[in-house]
């Protein structure tokens, strides 16, 4: 039986093994040989006897628990793999077989938590690192995300279905090469399922493209999918399928088109982050097409699903009155401002610009066109300083406060964190001056002002309930944005404590702000440039303006407004809420001292 198992000869595994008594060995091959061939449910009984005969062998308990999670039999599978992570804690194979069951079950924190520390056990488990990494990009933890796929670029080519996986995360890390590369190099089935997984990894492709502005070749990927002549019983493939059609179709102004496609991905997806895609599409579609009222209905759709999503990974935040932007409650004050202890610093010069701002106020058209510029570069959205924060509270040191204290070497050592951070998303780097877009670092001011006091930051402003509406359509893939931007009013408090901490710390700083308004930049686009180049010292501020083609020729924007900054200033989304007129009335009394204050009628 050992050696028929050995050579693969299951079949004649499984009829030595009816003449053999129920013994330790020749239950397991029979066991093992029918969970190779797909017998699960004849295999559970013989993988529970086997825990009945050695209930200290945790390899029994294990393999009991993964054919029971692949038999769809979740509580066997979950109480098996109790035992056996009891009996042996530190074992790797468990941790991953278990966040595997927490994955099919959709429980992403316990999921993330199991596969970590499967990864932390055997740094090199290169199944378990995937599975982390996508735990964690469900989870919105990005830092964990990017840790886990540090060194994809040297893995060995993955079964497809992982493959998939692996380059839907890779693209928004900015890692277009290795995505496609990790497609290309897919280890396809061996069985009749091999051409719709071919056609599945052609539609990511396609979409891949497509959000790397490589319409061309997108297109070209499409033509082997016809919308039509897909396969109605392959959701999956359907539904990618129809995604990458209509964003290629909203590319080229045809919003009847991308609303149809939507509309079949949504009448046939049952997964909840399909559908809110398909639903955010169809109601872009629709504003476009001036049918706000089917546009509005489609986005309570979509944010229906996406709360269901984030239900499960941040419930705390599911109260209606609660807080999503926890930085925004930590200040300093003027008298502990006066505390802080003498530091020395870096120069404005070698200080990184941060640009901040609300989330879709025009950060990223500033970032492009900061870009643009030879003395700048720009590193796409990063949330670099608020890991420094995260790095202080692990080491016990409480933000803000901490920052009084901080010694000559602790700064150094941030700012050092910080420099290793940055260089490995901009290695080329050199004598240019960065560019730190992160919206949300406008709560961040405090270790802003420890660490580069000299810093020159450009806060972006936009009428707030355009910014507002910007935000409501959009498909964030943060947990704790989803439930911030699920309606109007979550939005409207969240946008006026934010800008309530950013007027206090403003207060106590004084930093050098310029104040970068999105209605002033389209309708006197020349002006402001010049403003932006004396801001900024520098002699020739003309390449500012070239932030298009610049846009178009870059592998990857992270943000949604991928596509809008390829095409121009143009003034389509000034007074865009007008339209939501009806919407907007019970939360126009929540906004109006922001407002009043930021000159916004």
């Amino acid at each position: 039986m050992l050696a028929a198992f050995n050579e693969g000869d299951m079949a004649r595994v499984l009829a030595m093994g009816e003449a053999l008594p129920d013994d330790e060995t020749p239950l397991l091959l029979r066991a093992l040989a029918l969970h190779s061939t797909g017998r699960l449910h004849e295999a559970l009984p013989l993988f529970t006897r086997l825990t009945q005969l050695k209930p200290r062998t945790f390899e029994y308990w294990n393999n009991l628990g993964l054919a029971a999670r692949e038999a769809g039999d979740a509580q066997t599978a979950a109480q098996a793999l109790q035992r056996a992570l009891a009996l042996a804690p530190q074992h790797a194979d468990v941790h991953y077989n278990l966040g595997l069951l927490h994955l099919q079950q959709k429980n992403w924190l316990a999921a993330r938590e199991a596969l970590l520390e499967a990864v932390r056990i055997a740094p090199d488990f290169i199944e378990a690192r995937l599975q982390a990494a996508h735990a964690c990009h469900v989870c919105g933890d990005n830092s964990g995300e990017e840790a886990m796929l540090e060194n994809a670029g040297d893995w060995p080519p993955q079964p497809a279905e992982q493959a998939l996986v692996l380059a839907s995360m890779l693209s928004p890390l900015g890692q277009q090469d290795l995505a496609l590369r990790a497609l290309d190099q897919a280890q396809l089935p061996k069985d009749d399922t091999a051409y719709v997984m071919r056609q599945r990894m052609t539609a990511l492709r396609a979409a891949l493209y497509e959000r790397a502005n490589r319409l061309d070749l997108a297109e070209a990927e499409l033509t082997q999918l016809p919308p039509g002549d897909l396969p109605a019983e392959q959701a999956q493939l359907s539904c990618a399928a129809w995604l990458a059609h209509a964003a290629v179709a909203v590319r080229h102004g045809d919003s009847q088109r991308a609303a149809e496609l939507y509309q079949r991905a949504l009448a046939a997806s049952e997964d909840a982050e399909v559908f809110a895609q398909a639903a955010f599409g169809l109601a872009a579609a629709r504003d476009k097409q001036a049918r706000h009222q089917d546009a509005w209905q489609a986005l309570r759709r979509a944010h229906e699903a996406q709360l269901s999503v984030a239900r499960a990974i941040v419930p705390e935040l599911m109260a209606e009155d609660s807080q999503p932007l926890q930085m925004a409650d930590l200040c300093v004050s003027r008298i502990e401002r006066e505390r802080w202890t003498p530091l020395k610093s870096p120069h404005s010069e070698q200080s990184p610009l941060f640009v901040v701002g609300f989330p879709r106020s025009g950060t990223t058209l500033l970032e492009q066109m900061l870009d643009a510029h030879p003395d700048f570069c720009a590193m796409d959205e990063r949330a670099f300083v608020h890991e420094l924060i995260e790095r202080m509270s692990l080491a016990g040191q409480a933000y803000p406060s901490a920052l009084a204290d901080l010694t000559e070497p602790e700064a150094d050592q941030l700012r050092a964190v910080y420099a290793g951070l940055v260089r490995k998303v901009v290695p080329e780097l050199g004598t240019r001056r960065l560019v730190d877009k992160n919206p949300l670092n406008m709560l961040c001011l405090p270790m802003i002002m420890r660490l580069f006091p000299e810093a020159r930051i450009i806060l972006c402003l936009r009428h707030p309930c355009d910014v507002l509406m910007s935000c409501y359509m959009q498909s964030f893939r943060s947990p704790a944005f989803m439930v911030l931007c699920s309606s109007l009013q979550r939005l409207a408090r969240s946008y006026v404590r934010a800008f309530e901490h950013w007027s206090s710390q403003v207060e106590v700083f004084a930093p050098r702000v310029l104040e970068w308004r999105y209605e002033s930049v389209v309708n006197r686009f020349d002006q402001q440039v010049l403003r932006l180049g004396h801001f900024l010292q520098l002699d020739d501020p003309a390449p500012l303006a070239r932030f298009a083609e610049h846009a178009r020729n870059k592998a990857y924007i992270s943000t949604p407004s991928y596509a809008q900054v390829t095409q121009g200033i143009h003034a389509r989304a000034v007074h865009r809420w007008h339209a939501y007129r009806e919407q907007f009335e019970p939360v126009l009394p929540i906004l109006q001292p922001v407002m009043e204050r930021l000159g916004y009628s």
